[in-house]
């Protein structure tokens, strides 16, 4: 798979028909390795390894609906309380990201509440913080550590 700006892992990866898969420790389960795929297994071992997120607090591919569409938030993480933290949204490499993807982020926020949105695509990586009592957002310059988003 592609070299991507992020520390290199090793994952549990397995030939299966035409292509590859690669277990999802947070899913537990084995998921087909799309470059999309790709980029979720490393970020998301980034924020464990590097940022001290909580694997225990996170979870990929969770459900929500949003004006009676099923709808799939990439990444969700929840502060010690169980409510929604930071959503991360994820495209392939080769997908750049656009005010689309940042619209696409922020509906499902709409939702969920979080207080962080990231974005990657395993090569760029934007955070922002949400100010619901100003009504505003900013762009964070690195994407911070676990305790300090829940300070």
């Amino acid at each position: 798979m592609q070299r991507l700006n992020l520390p290199e892992y090793q994952f549990n990866i397995k030939k299966k028909d035409n292509g590859f898969i690669i277990f999802d420790t947070l899913r537990r389960r084995w998921v087909t390795l799309t470059p999309e795929e790709w980029v979720r297994q490393n970020f998301v071992r980034y924020l464990m390894e590097e940022k001290e997120f909580p694997k225990e607090l996170m979870n990929n591919e969770i459900s929500l609906t949003q004006n009676g569409i099923n709808r799939r938030c990439d990444t969700l993480v929840a502060d010690r309380q169980g409510e929604p933290l930071v959503i991360v949204e994820y495209k392939a490499p080769f997908i750049s990201l656009s005010q689309k993807t940042f619209d696409q982020i922020v509906r499902y926020n709409m939702v969920l509440k979080a207080r962080f949105l990231i974005v990657s695509n395993g090569m760029s990586h934007y955070c922002c913080k949400i100010d619901y009592e100003k009504n505003s957002y900013c762009f964070l310059k690195e994407i911070p550590s676990y305790s300090q988003l829940v300070d």
